[in-house]
């Protein structure tokens, strides 16, 4: 994504500096997830533990300070609907 480009995220647009420099602020748990996202598309939080290997506490965390400032997005898994996959919002 270039510089230029903006990100459409739920209500809010951020341009991927914008991204950049909010995750920089997040605490390392949460940066650590936004990297692993950044190499898989598309994890739940389970394949999150694993890929990460931090406890289900601190996963939960980072997503929901990733959520906050809208540089994740969750859809609900089609195998198993009470699961959510989470994607970044930014590339």
């Amino acid at each position: 994504m270039q510089q230029s480009e903006s990100v459409q995220t739920g209500e809010h647009n951020l341009e991927e500096s914008e991204a950049i420099e909010v995750l920089s602020k997040l605490p390392p748990s949460a940066k650590l997830v936004a990297k692993v996202l950044e190499y898989n598309e598309t994890l739940t939080q389970a394949q999150l533990e694993v890929e990460t290997m931090l406890p289900p506490r601190t996963i939960r965390y980072a997503l929901t300070r990733l959520e906050e400032n809208d540089l994740v997005e969750f859809h609900f898994s089609f195998v198993d609907a009470r699961k959510r996959c989470y994607s970044l919002t930014f590339e």
